[in-house]
C-alpha cells in the first residue's frame, strides 16, 4: 500500500498485479509533505531494529487497514485505486514465483498441474506463502460489509491505459510504466489448465470472477 498526503492518493498493492511497476513509479510522491521527515526516520528505524512501530502500512495492506487506522474524513478524500489481474492467469505467476524464489515451499511437487491441486487441497497443512497467494483479490477492495471501498478498479491487462487514466485523475504527469518483474520464460496462462484444474480456480475464486468480471477465455 502507498499514501500520498501530498496529492491524496492511496495505491493498494495486490500481489502478482503489476503493483511492483506501479509503487516505482509512484513511490516518489509519498514523500514532499510536513510529515515526510519524521516517517522516513521512523521506517528507517523499524527496518534496523527489526521493530515494526506502524509508521507505514505493509506494502500488501487490505484496504480495510486504511479505512480502520486512518481518520474518517481523511480517509474518504482519498483517491483510492487498486490493479487486479484474471485468476487464472495470476495462478500461472504465482507459480512461478513459488518455484523461482521459494522452491522448498513447493515441497517436490513442482509441475503446474501437481502443485495447484495440492493447493487448493483444504486438507493441506497452512503455509503462509501458499495461503497468502489464493486470497481473494476482493478481499482487497471491501469494507468489513463486502461494499467495494476504491474509487478505481484498474486491469493487469491493461495496466498502461489504466495507469494513466489514474495519472490523469491525480493530475500527474504521463508516467511510461517501468518493466518490473516482467516474465519472458513462459507460454500463455491457458496452456497450464486441465478441465480440471481450471475448474478449480473457478470455483475458489468464484466471487473475484463475478466482480471483476473475468473469464477463462
Amino acid at each position: 500500500m502507498l499514501l500520498s498526503h501530498k496529492h491524496n492518493f492511496l495505491f493498494v498493492h495486490i500481489a502478482k498485479t503489476g503493483g511492483t511497476s506501479v509503487r516505482t513509479a509512484l513511490s516518489k510522491y509519498r514523500w514532499g509533505h510536513k510529515y515526510s521527515l519524521p516517517q522516513f526516520v521512523c521506517s528507517k528505524l523499524s527496518q534496523m531494529t527489526g521493530h515494526h512501530i506502524g509508521s507505514k502500512f505493509p506494502r500488501h495492506s487490505k484496504v480495510i487497514a486504511a479505512k480502520e487506522m486512518l481518520p474518517g474524513d481523511y480517509f474518504e478524500q482519498l483517491y483510492k485505486f487498486v490493479f487486479v489481474r484474471n485468476p487464472w492467469d495470476l495462478q500461472v505467476s504465482s507459480f512461478h514465483h513459488i518455484k523461482r524464489e521459494r522452491p522448498k515451499v513447493m515441497a517436490g511437487k513442482d509441475d503446474f498441474e501437481t502443485f495447484l491441486k495440492w493447493k487448493f487441497d483444504p486438507e493441506r497443512p497452512y503455509q503462509y506463502h501458499i495461503d497468502t497467494s489464493i486470497e481473494l483479490q476482493t478481499d482487497y477492495l471491501v469494507d468489513l460489509h463486502g461494499n467495494v471501498i476504491v474509487d478505481f478498479i484498474g486491469h493487469y491487462e491493461n495496466l498502461q491505459q489504466d495507469f494513466n487514466s489514474v495519472c490523469d485523475k491525480l493530475k500527474l504527469p504521463t508516467i511510461e510504466l517501468p518493466h518490473k518483474r516482467k516474465a519472458t520464460d513462459r507460454k500463455t496462462y491457458h496452456d497450464y489448465y486441465t478441465d480440471e484444474t481450471a475448474e478449480l480456480v473457478a470455483k475458489h475464486f468464484k466471487r473475484d470472477i463475478d466482480i471483476l468480471g473475468y473469464s477463462f477465455d
